[in-house]
C-alpha cells in the first residue's frame, strides 16, 4: 500500500489503519468481558433475563443501550443533514415512542411475564395458539430490525475502510453477524447487557462532546449552525421546514403520517426492549430503569438535532452522498472534520458497539421466543429442561444471524433509521394490538388474540414487500425490479389499524376463554405486582 493511497483515504474518511487497529481493540476488550460474566451463564433465567439481577441503574443504561441503535445514531444523523426538519421527525418519533411504552405497558407487562411477551398474551389465553402467534410476532420484528443494524454496520466499515465495492460492503456484513453470533452464544444476557450499559455511557459521553465541538466549529449557536447548514445546501431554506422530504405530494403526506403512526407506536411492542424489563429484581427497581433510561434516551435524541445540521454545515450534503453507505456515512463524517481520523475512529468504534449491543440484544430476544414459546410450551408441552431450552436458544441464535446476514446484505443502500422504522411498523401492529388488548380488555379471547396478531404482521409484511421500500426505486432492495403496487413506502397507516381491527372481529367471532380467575389475578398482578414470582403455568 502506498503512501500516496493512504494519504488519500486519510483526507476522505480517515486512516484505514488507525481504524482497524481502534475497532479490534474495542472488539477485544467488550468479548473479553462477555467471555467472563458469560462463565456465570447455566440456566435459561441466566441466559434470557440474566437472572433478573440488575440494578435500576444498570437496567437504565442498558435500555438506552438496547433503544440507541444505528438507526438513532447513523441513520437519523443523516436524515437531518440531508433532509434537515423532516429528518428530525426520527428523533421526535423514537422519544415519544419510549414514553407511550411507559405508560401503557412498561410495568403491567413486567408484573405479568416472566422471560417473554409471549406468557403476557398467554397469562389467561389458550397457550399453544397464541405462543406460536406471539413467536412469530417477534421473530419479524427482530429480524427486520437486525436488518437495519447490519446494514449501519456495513455502511459504517465502508466508511471507514473506504470501500466503494458492493462485494466488500457484503463481506463487512458478514463479519459483523459473525462477531454477533459469537456475542451472544458466549455471554447471554448477561455479557450483552454489559456491552449494552458501556456502550450506552460512550455512546451519550461522545455525542455529548461532538455537540461541544460542533459549536465550536461554527463559532456560534443555534442560528450560526442553521445559517451554515443553509449554505451548505446552496441556500436552500426548506431545510428548515418541514416538507423538504414529505409533503411535496400526498402519498408524501400519507407516507409521514404512516411513518409517524409507526415510530409513536411501534415501541410498545417491540420485543427486545420489553424483554429487559424482566432483568430487573422488583418493579420498583423498573421504574427506576425506566428514568434513567429517559434521562439519556431523551438528552441524546434532543443532540442528534445538532449533529445533524453540523454534518450538513461541516460535511456538506454531496460528501454525504458520495461517501460510501451514503446517508449513514454522515455522523462518522463529521467526526472526521471535528477532531481528525483518530477521533473518527474512535467514534465509529463506540458506533460498531451499538450495533453490536443491538444486535446481540434482538438474537437473544428471538432465541428465547422460538426456544421457550415454541420449543418448550408447544413441542415439549412445557416438559423440557433449562440445558435442552438454551440448546435451541443457541441454535436459533446462528440461524437468525444468517437469515439477516444475507437479507442485511440486500438492505445496504437503504438509511437504517428508514429500515428501524420498518421494524416499528411490524411491532405496533401485530404485537401492541394484543398486548394492549391483554392488558385492558376484559372480553378479549384467544382468537381475538390469533387474528389480531397474524393480521397485523402478513398485512404489514405484504405491503412491505410491494412498497418502494423493495423494488421500483434506486435506494430498494432489488433496483432492477419493480413490482411494487403499495405507495407508501411504510405500511403503518393501513397494517396497525388492521392488527387492532383483527383483534376486535376475531374477539367477537370466537368463543370466550372462560378463564374468569385468571382475568382477575392478572389484573391484580399488572396494576400491583403480587403474586409476580409465581408465574402461572396453565
Amino acid at each position: 500500500m502506498s503512501n500516496t493511497y493512504l494519504l488519500a483515504a486519510e483526507s476522505n474518511t480517515g486512516n484505514p489503519v488507525l481504524n482497524i487497529i481502534v475497532f479490534v481493540i474495542f472488539i477485544v476488550v467488550t468479548m473479553a468481558i462477555v467471555m467472563r460474566v458469560g462463565k456465570k451463564t447455566s440456566d435459561a433465567s441466566d441466559f434470557y433475563t440474566g437472572g433478573a439481577s440488575f440494578t435500576g441503574t444498570q437496567n437504565g443504561l442498558a435500555i438506552a443501550g438496547d433503544y440507541l441503535s444505528a438507526a438513532s445514531f447513523l441513520g437519523i444523523v443523516g436524515a437531518i443533514a440531508l433532509t434537515g426538519y423532516d429528518g428530525f421527525l426520527y428523533s421526535i418519533g423514537f422519544f415519544v415512542a419510549w414514553l407511550v411504552a411507559l405508560l401503557l405497558v412498561a410495568e403491567p407487562l413486567r408484573n405479568v411475564g416472566k422471560f417473554t411477551m409471549a406468557d403476557v398474551l398467554s397469562f389467561r389465553l389458550k397457550q399453544k395458539p397464541v405462543r406460536m402467534a406471539a413467536a412469530m410476532g417477534t421473530l419479524f420484528v427482530s429480524l427486520f430490525y437486525l436488518i437495519a443494524q447490519m446494514a449501519g454496520a456495513g455502511s459504517l466499515v465502508a466508511v471507514l475502510l473506504n470501500l466503494h465495492g458492493k462485494t466488500e460492503q457484503a463481506i463487512v456484513v458478514v463479519i459483523v453477524g459473525i462477531i454477533m453470533i459469537a456475542y451472544v452464544l458466549i455471554g447471554g444476557m448477561k455479557g450483552t447487557t454489559y456491552v449494552q450499559m458501556i456502550k450506552a455511557v460512550l455512546l451519550v459521553g461522545t455525542v455529548v462532546i461532538m455537540t461541544g465541538l460542533v459549536f465550536f466549529a461554527v463559532k456560534g449557536g443555534f442560528n450560526e449552525l442553521f445559517t451554515k447548514a443553509v449554505e451548505a445546501h446552496g441556500g436552500n431554506e426548506a431545510l428548515l421546514k418541514p416538507g423538504m422530504k414529505y409533503g411535496k405530494t400526498e402519498i408524501s403526506k400519507l407516507d409521514f403520517i404512516s411513518l409517524g403512526l409507526a415510530l409513536v407506536l411501534g415501541t410498545a411492542g417491540l420485543p427486545h426492549v420489553l424483554m429487559r424489563f424482566y432483568t430487573v429484581p422488583t418493579a420498583r427497581e423498573a421504574r427506576k430503569s425506566v428514568t434513567w433510561a429517559i434521562i439519556l434516551i431523551g438528552a441524546f435524541y434532543l443532540m442528534t438535532l445538532v449533529l445533524g445540521y453540523g454534518a450538513a454545515a461541516l460535511v456538506g450534503p454531496e460528501r454525504i452522498k458520495a461517501a460510501p453507505g451514503g446517508a449513514n456515512a454522515a455522523a462518522p463524517l463529521l467526526a472526521l472534520e471535528l477532531g481528525g481520523s483518530f477521533f473518527m475512529a474512535i467514534i465509529s468504534a463506540i458506533a460498531f458497539a451499538t450495533v453490536l449491543a443491538v444486535v446481540a440484544g434482538l438474537a437473544i430476544t428471538a432465541s428465547a421466543s422460538v426456544a421457550h414459546d415454541v420449543y418448550h410450551s408447544i413441542i415439549r408441552n412445557g416438559q423440557s429442561t433449562e440445558e435442552e431450552q438454551v440448546r435451541v436458544s443457541r441454535i436459533t441464535v446462528v440461524v437468525i444471524g444468517v437469515v439477516a446476514i444475507v437479507l442485511g446484505i440486500l438492505a445496504m443502500s437503504q438509511n437504517v433509521a428508514f429500515l428501524v422504522a420498518l421494524a416499528f411498523a411490524i411491532a405496533a401492529s401485530a404485537n401492541l394490538p394484543t398486548i394492549l388488548y391483554s392488558l385492558y380488555w376484559k372480553k378479549f379471547n384467544t382468537t381475538g388474540a390469533v387474528t389480531a396478531i397474524y393480521s397485523g404482521l402478513l398485512s404489514a409484511l405484504v405491503l412491505i414487500v410491494f412498497s418502494p421500500a423493495v423494488s421500483g426505486s434506486a435506494t430498494a432492495m432489488f433496483p432492477n425490479a419493480d413490482f411494487a403496487w403499495f405507495p407508501l413506502a411504510n405500511p403503518g397507516l393501513v397494517s396497525i389499524p388492521l392488527g387492532f381491527l383483527g383483534g376486535i372481529v376475531g374477539t367477537f367471532i370466537g368463543k370466550p376463554d372462560n378463564m374468569d380467575d385468571l382475568q382477575s389475578e392478572m389484573e391484580v398482578r399488572s396494576l400491583t405486582g403480587v403474586g409476580v414470582e409465581a408465574p402461572v403455568d396453565h
